[in-house]
């Protein structure tokens, strides 16, 4: 199919179903369920926090266990999952269209008006809903490092994730390492700093004026973070996002198991091994500073940063099972894993529903339900609205139709023939 726009003729327009490959749109599946609960603390507005400002503190026996969980599994490991899906997706974009003719100068511009727009709708759902969007945090970063790396050889990819790594060591583990052997622990971080979830304006009852915080933080988050995120390193997950999708080593992971297999081990136990300081922090079982919990503080930053480690354990993990599930007979469980995966074929829209579910029952501007659940109850909330978008997204898929978001940013990206 060719296509006439402003920039030229495209060969083609959007992805065609048959087109797919599991594992991407699995572990997309995967990832939704993992935001939706690693969100979950933002929107208990009346729990009472600890210096970093994110998980709550009080609660049951299992309200704690599950704080510890989240710190461990899922707290800042996410995130990194969702940076390498994304630049893995912009790769299988831009390479369908120059292998079927497109210019690549022509397919750029589609993925920059992509970018463009992305950074629109993140900016509107963080102002009607959720003021820790990622979609325009995600979109600006794909608009830089489209420009900069998606026609670039190899060699500039590979050495860019060696300097991104080495900025991520610098400017974040850095600070931490010099405090640590000059026994100065309570100069890194600041115990007293405002908890992070204030900015989220969940506690706010009237929506206006939440609206006016989720802009600001909407704004800080997209065109403030994002280009610190840069600056600092945190681009690598992009790049190597785009570094995998050369080799369609999630369309083929079969091909490369030995790699798959040794991301998924180091990868998941560097996360969890990094995260595990700050878990048992939280839970009194280590005693240590409020300064190296904090925000900024060391045992937050050494979380931070092995989360990196854990998104790609995840998402390696995810296409070996991919690989073993297709290639075995029979093939149990294939409706669970066909409604996963049509989550993933749909992830903007069912993303955007877990604000639409979550937020006006939660905030105080709405039923104020959030006031009253802890961190376990929370998690079942969360993981009920997960299923509701699952439920959702198979009936489309069953109907043969694409997600409403879905729809829309085609439309936007390629017209009115988006296909």
């Amino acid at each position: 199919m060719t296509m006439a726009t402003n920039e030229g003729p495209l060969r083609r327009g959007a992805v065609r179903p048959g087109e797919r490959a599991l594992a991407p749109d699995l572990a997309r599946g995967i990832m939704l369920l993992g935001i939706v609960l690693s969100n979950t603390a933002f929107h208990l507005w009346a729990a009472r926090r600890g210096p970093s400002g994110w998980q709550p503190v009080d609660g049951s026996w299992l309200d704690h266990a599950v704080q510890f969980t989240m710190i461990i599994v899922l707290d800042l490991r996410v995130y990194p999952l969702f940076a390498f899906l994304f630049g893995y997706g912009m790769t299988q974009l831009y390479l369908r269209q120059t292998v079927a003719g497109t210019d690549p100068r022509d397919a750029a511009r589609i993925l920059r008006r992509r970018s463009l727009w992305l950074i629109v709708i993140g900016l509107t759902h963080a102002v009607l809903l959720m003021a820790g969007d990622i979609i325009g945090f995600y979109g600006v970063l794909s608009l830089v490092l489209g420009l900069a790396f998606l026609r670039r050889g190899e060699r500039a990819l590979r050495w860019w994730i060696w300097i991104g790594v080495a900025l991520i060591v610098l400017v974040s583990a850095g600070p931490a390492l010099s405090a640590l052997l000059r026994g100065e622990l309570g100069t890194f971080g600041d115990a007293r700093a405002a908890p992070g979830f204030t900015a989220y304006a969940a506690q706010e009852g009237n929506w206006l004026t939440a609206a006016g915080t989720r802009l600001q933080t909407g704004l800080f988050v997209t065109f403030a973070a994002a280009p610190l995120t840069l600056v600092g390193g945190g681009y690598i997950l992009f790049l190597l996002g785009f570094w995998a999708a050369r080799r369609r080593i999630l369309e083929e992971p079969g091909r490369h198991r030995t790699p798959l297999r040794l991301t998924a081990v180091l990868g998941i136990a560097v996360g969890w091994l990094g995260a595990l300081p700050a878990a048992l922090a939280h839970i009194g079982v280590l005693h240590v500073p409020d300064d190296m919990q904090s925000e900024s503080g060391a045992l937050t930053v050494l979380r931070d940063i092995t989360g990196n480690a854990a998104g790609l354990g995840y998402v390696a993990a995810v296409a070996l099972f991919a690989h073993w599930w297709t290639t075995r007979r029979p093939r149990r469980g294939a409706t669970a894993v066909a409604a996963v995966t049509s989550v993933g074929k749909r992830s903007l829209s069912c993303y955007l529903a877990h604000s639409l579910l979550f937020a006006p029952v939660l905030a105080a501007w709405g039923l104020g339900l959030g006031e009253h659940l802890g961190s376990a109850t929370m998690a079942l909330f969360a993981f009920a609205v997960w299923l509701v978008t699952v439920a959702g997204a198979y009936a489309l898929e069953r109907a043969g139709h694409r997600g409403p978001a879905e729809t829309m940013l085609r439309r936007l990206m390629y017209g009115r023939r988006a296909g």
